[in-house]
């Protein structure tokens, strides 16, 4: 699919957003190692030797190429290269990736620039040389510090090779993350106290932490491993809570807790439903117009994707956000914030008035699941541990439509 010319996207329609929201760009790479029996990411098994990488970057050039109509002018607040495991890549490579990003659109000054990592992929001095690159933040992909964990959940790092990453990291940057699973299979709450303290010992300023779920499409989903009990994992949660905000992060976002001055810019413009331009194969797009909100999602298989994104036609969906659905979709990613949003920019980046949601953040406030007030909403302590059921009740058909 070709991407609609731009006086496509600037015709009349139903809505009208008073402004723009911030934009980000993500950049995914698909490769992996190995793929985890958890992941169901758009991954896929290479060695790195093997890697197209070139033809890969002239087709992630291209790619951005014919979207740049979509979004000239507007400035870039932060870009995040994902995956996959992005650090397979070389760093000579991930430097050309980011002059062609810089070469074609407006970064701003003090743009955040992040790179997934994998302990697995580490050698010494590559993360500087990421740095070196322009790359200002690494979220390592860590998980755990148990090598039992780390086998059964397939990673092919150890706890020695993790711990070594994570102290490369923290001498290579001013700012970066640790991924850390819980609820792991044969995990107890004591298992847990450990992992978290030698995560934390290591001085993260950022730490985003997920239950194991599992999800379809995954070896897990197909041999499913024995998981930790409900209660047992609330209790996992609260432990997280404590132990994080005794050493100075604060919880922020359901799975990420942050000291003060290093929450994640581009994950909060998710969650604030900003803009993002996504590159690369399988990545999603979310992009408004004046009159329109839509989506458009690139070809999911990497040879695919190269093959259609140097013909300049990359694109496997483009559509448009019905007006029923965009309440739903900004109080599904606004609610995951412990501050809330402000209720003027739920019109700013939805196009629609306040009236469209009074019901549903009445019931909702009825039900303990949120407070607010006449600039601001947020969810209570109750709506987020049961956050599911708060997003529901603004479901199309739970919210005003007209």
């Amino acid at each position: 699919m070709k991407a609609a010319d731009i006086q496509h996207y600037l015709r009349p329609g139903v809505l009208q957003l008073t402004a723009l929201p911030p934009l980000s760009v993500y950049v995914h790479l698909p490769w992996c190692l190995k793929k985890c029996p958890y992941c169901d990411f758009n991954s896929h098994e290479m060695a790195p030797a093997q890697m197209p990488q070139q033809r890969y970057l002239d087709a992630l050039q291209a790619d951005l190429e014919a979207a740049l109509p979509l979004v000239w002018g507007r400035p870039i607040q932060s870009v995040f290269i994902g995956g996959g495991t992005p650090s397979l890549f070389s760093p000579e490579a991930i430097d050309s990736l980011i002059g062609s990003l810089r070469a074609r659109l407006m970064l701003s000054a003090d743009c955040e620039i992040t790179l997934e990592a994998n302990p697995g992929t580490f050698e010494r001095d590559r993360f500087r040389a990421f740095r070196a690159a322009g790359v200002t933040r690494l979220s390592v992909g860590v998980q755990s510090f148990n090598d039992t964990a780390l086998q059964r959940l397939g990673r092919v790092h150890d706890r020695a090779q993790a711990i070594a990453a994570v102290e490369e990291a923290a001498q290579a940057f001013d700012t970066f993350n640790l991924d850390i699973m819980y609820a792991l299979p044969g995990q107890t709450l004591e298992a847990l106290r450990q992992d978290m303290a030698m995560a934390l010992s290591l001085g993260p300023p950022h730490i985003s932490i997920y239950h194991l779920t599992i999800e379809p499409n995954t070896y897990f989903a197909k041999h499913p491993p024995v998981l930790v009990a409900d209660d047992e994992a609330y209790a996992m949660l609260d432990l997280l809570t404590e132990l994080t905000g005794a050493a100075g992060l604060n919880r922020y976002e359901v799975s990420a807790y942050a000291r003060d001055g290093h929450r994640c810019r581009h994950n909060l413009n998710y969650w604030q439903f900003g803009d993002y331009l996504g590159l690369g194969a399988g990545a999603h797009s979310k992009l408004s117009f004046a009159h329109r909100v839509v989506r458009q999602t690139r070809y999911r298989d990497p040879k695919l994707y190269m093959e259609q994104a140097l013909a300049g036609q990359c694109l496997a969906q483009d559509e448009e956000i019905g007006r029923a659905d965009l309440a739903f979709e900004f109080m599904l990613n606004a609610l995951r914030l412990k501050d809330g949003f402000a209720l003027a920019q739920f019109g700013q980046r939805t196009g629609l008035p306040v009236t469209t949601i009074t019901q549903a953040l009445e019931r909702a406030e009825r039900r303990g699941l949120l407070w607010r007030d006449l600039a601001r909403v947020a969810p209570t302590e109750k709506g987020f541990d049961f956050l599911n059921d708060l997003q529901a009740l603004f479901l199309p058909g739970g919210v005003a439509t007209s």
